[in-house]
Formats: structure tokens, C-alpha cells, sequence
């Protein structure tokens, strides 16, 4: 299906101008608000719930989150007789990394066209894939008659993805539309391929008593040093061992697949003194397959080896707490039919359907938690996000936004 490129354009670029950072999405979200009422939407609001947040396994103590002014939106289409057919939801977030000015070489809020590519934080990651989403959406409108086409098509801006999907959570778990969801779409920068599969990942803080000592007297005090080493080389193996143990098709050519990184490690607090603590923060890697309580268990049976080979660990044990958002593994079946519509729609235009496994996590978890049978599909490489001039290339961006409408308008049939 054609769709409205000129228009595609100019929303892709409005929506990079917003310095969109978690917990500074309302300036975006109140033009989208407008701009999607503009384009013929019905549109829904919902704020961050702290009740279902607080009880959701995958975020930290509802306290310390960031909930105040962040609003999630659903533009809805109806299209025929919308209660005689399926309902799909096309799904990006507003929200963007911080942007280390320095590193970049073109304005990172200030958005421009350049040989065929859009430079600005947040045009890869993901303003260009959600604009893809609502000129597919609008492309599906326009030919619903001549299709004979019945069913709702909802886009939503959603905030929070970077901090574990507050609003896709929310929209999940606590349904802010007076219909029910059959498929969905998540437009991600995937490189037009079809991700099917995601890894998940455990946040854990890891703690490490010792006594100190003046430097000069080493021996009057206890390193916590010799103890995190052991752990760490424990941990490492554990790495290795679950790396062939657990196995996935979708994740094969990864040298590392379910990877474990002390990102951070602090020790000490003068040159001339025993360091008696240290404290360690290490992500885990979850398989799709997985729960992040199962490996947690797995990493916590290994430190309690570790602990009871040392009379020091044994007499001052370490402590080993979750931080942070912890992300489920998710998959979604390739027979779903939202996922057989977006592998057609793509071979139609000439793309070689490609599945793949994720190696992040995604908003999709959400919805596949809920029931919702959802596939990540994008214009992009993720290579590029996160990045110093992040950029994406237009034709990627109209390419992807024809095939969503597409698999829309034939997943809308498929039910």
C-alpha cells in the first residue's frame, strides 16, 4: 500500500525535535496527542499505574520510579464494522537515550534530511518507526471499503521503553481501551527483519564485606578483592557452562548468547588502606526460554559455593539483591498469523523473510505476557541506536511503513 510520504517525512521530524528523555515525554506527547486527533484518530490516554508497576516483577520499588506527567497514547481507527473484526496494535515509544552532545557532529535535537538519511536522537530508535506505523495505519483506512475490511488498527506512543516499558506495562496489563487486543506490531529497528525471540536479562548488585587495615599491616585486615575475584571466576564459569547447556536456534551464531558483565565494580576508598567493601553491578543474560527467577537461582546456588568454601565469606556473607528492571525472555510463535502476514508482506516487496533472535529486550514481552501475540518488524539497524549521530535511511522508513500496512490489513482479514 502507498503511503503518505511527504506527510511520513515531516512527522519523523517533528517528533525527533523533542528532547524526549525518560521522564520528559509530555512536550512530545501532547503534539502527538494533537497530531494523531488531526489525522482522523480516536485517541486514548493513560498515565504510568504505580499498583500494577509495584507488583510487576520486572521494575524496581514503584518509589523509585520516575511516574509523574508521562502519558502513554492509542490512536484508534475504526474501520467497517469495528466489532466485527480483529483488532491490531501498532506499537513504538516516544522516549530516547541521554545524548552526549560532545560525541556528535550534527545537532542531535535538531533534526535534518541528508543524502536520503535522517539525522537526531531517537530517529533510529525509534520516532521513524512509529511514524512508519501511523501513515500504515492511515494507508489501511483509505483502501478499508475497497477491501471490505472490519476491525480497529491502534497506534500507541508509548513512554518508558528505555527504563523496561512503563506504558506498554501498563497498556498490557491493564487494558485502556474499551475492546480487546488480537495482534500486535512493534516497529523497532530490526533491519526489516522479523524478531521473533528475545533475550531477557537479570540486574543483580552484588556485596562484599571485608575489614579494613593501614596498608603497611596487610595482614591485620581482609581484602574484599581475592573474594570478588573468586566470585567473578565462578560466575564466568557458570557463563560457560550455561552457554552450551542452554540452546536456542535463534541465537546460534552468537559466540556468548546468554553473556554475564560486571559493568560496574567499586572497592575501596584510599590507596593506603585495606579495601574492606565492594560493591559489584552485573547483568545477566536470560534465554527466551528462561525466567529470570530460574537463572537468579541458578547465579545464587553458585555464590553459595563460592561462600561455603571460605570461612571469611561463610562468617560474612555476601549479599546478592536485584536492581534496576529485570527483563523476561519472550517468544512468539512463527504460525502466529500476525507473524505469517509480516513475513508475506515483506516477500511481497521483495524482502527474504529473515527470523531472528533478539539479543536485548523489547516492549513485546509485555504484550506476549498479556496474551497478545506480537512480532518486532522495523526500518533500521540497531547497530545505529543509542549511537553519536544516530541516523536512519528513508528508504528504509517508507519500505517498512508499505509492508506494516500491508501485514495489517492482511493480519485484519486473517480473523
Amino acid at each position: 500500500m502507498d503511503v503518505r510520504e511527504d506527510a511520513l517525512r515531516e512527522t519523523i521530524r517533528e517528533l525527533v525535535s523533542f528532547e524526549s528523555y525518560p521522564g520528559e515525554e509530555a512536550a512530545v506527547q501532547s503534539w502527538f496527542r494533537e497530531h494523531l486527533s488531526d489525522l482522523g484518530f480516536e485517541v486514548y490516554e493513560w498515565e504510568p499505574d504505580p499498583e500494577l508497576l509495584d507488583e510487576h516483577p520486572s521494575f524496581p520499588p514503584v518509589e523509585t520510579l520516575d511516574l509523574k506527567d508521562r502519558p502513554s497514547l492509542g490512536g484508534v481507527l475504526e474501520l467497517g464494522d469495528p466489532d466485527a473484526g480483529p483488532t491490531v496494535v501498532l506499537n513504538g515509544h516516544v522516549d530516547v537515550v541521554p545524548v552526549d552532545e560532545g560525541s556528535w557532529t550534527k545537532p542531535s535535537f535538531d533534526p535534518h534530511w541528508e543524502d536520503g538519511r535522517l539525522y537526531g536522537r531517537g530517529s533510529l530508535d525509534m520516532k521513524s518507526g512509529l511514524a512508519a506505523c501511523v501513515f500504515a495505519a492511515l494507508a489501511v483506512e483509505e483502501r478499508a471499503d475497497e477491501l471490505g475490511l472490519d476491525g480497529r488498527i491502534v497506534v500507541e506512543g508509548v513512554v518508558g521503553e528505555e527504563e523496561g516499558g512503563i506504558g506498554a506495562a501498563v497498556a498490557a496489563g491493564r487494558n485502556p481501551y474499551p475492546f480487546e487486543r488480537d495482534a500486535a506490531i512493534i516497529a523497532e529497528p530490526t533491519d526489516l527483519s522479523l524478531v521473533v525471540a528475545a533475550e531477557g536479562s537479570l540486574m543483580k548488585r552484588l556485596e562484599i564485606f571485608g575489614e579494613s587495615a593501614h596498608a603497611a599491616r596487610t595482614w591485620e585486615g581482609e581484602s574484599v578483592l581475592p573474594h570478588f575475584e573468586r566470585v567473578r571466576h565462578a560466575f564466568e564459569n557458570l557463563e560457560r557452562e550455561r552457554a552450551e547447556r542452554v540452546t536456542h536456534p535463534l541465537f546460534e551464531a552468537f559466540d556468548n548468547p546468554w553473556p554475564i558483565n560486571f559493568g560496574t565494580v567499586e572497592a575501596g576508598d584510599w590507596a593506603s588502606s585495606v579495601p574492606s567493601h565492594l560493591t559489584s553491578e552485573i547483568r545477566i543474560g536470560v534465554a527466551p526460554q528462561e525466567t529470570v527467577a530460574g537463572v537468579e537461582a541458578e547465579f545464587r546456588e553458585r555464590l553459595d559455593e563460592v561462600v561455603a568454601e571460605s570461612e571469611w565469606l561463610t562468617e560474612h556473607p555476601p549479599t546478592f539483591e536485584r536492581f534496576s528492571v529485570q527483563f523476561e525472555g519472550s517468544e512468539v510463535d512463527r504460525d502466529e498469523p500476525v507473524v505469517e502476514r509480516v513475513a508475506e508482506a515483506a516477500s511481497d516487496h521483495g524482502i527474504e523473510p529473515n527470523y531472528e533472535g533478539f539479543t536485548g529486550g523489547t516492549d513485546a514481552r509485555h504484550y506476549l505476557d498479556a496474551g497478545i501475540p506480537t512480532v518486532v518488524f522495523g526500518p533500521g539497524s540497531v547497530d545505529l541506536a543509542h549511537t553519536p549521530d544516530e541516523h536512519i535511511e528513508w528508504d528504509d522508513v517508507r519500505l517498512a511503513s508499505e509492508i506494516i500496512a500491508d501485514a495489517t490489513a492482511a493480519t485484519l482479514e486473517s480473523y
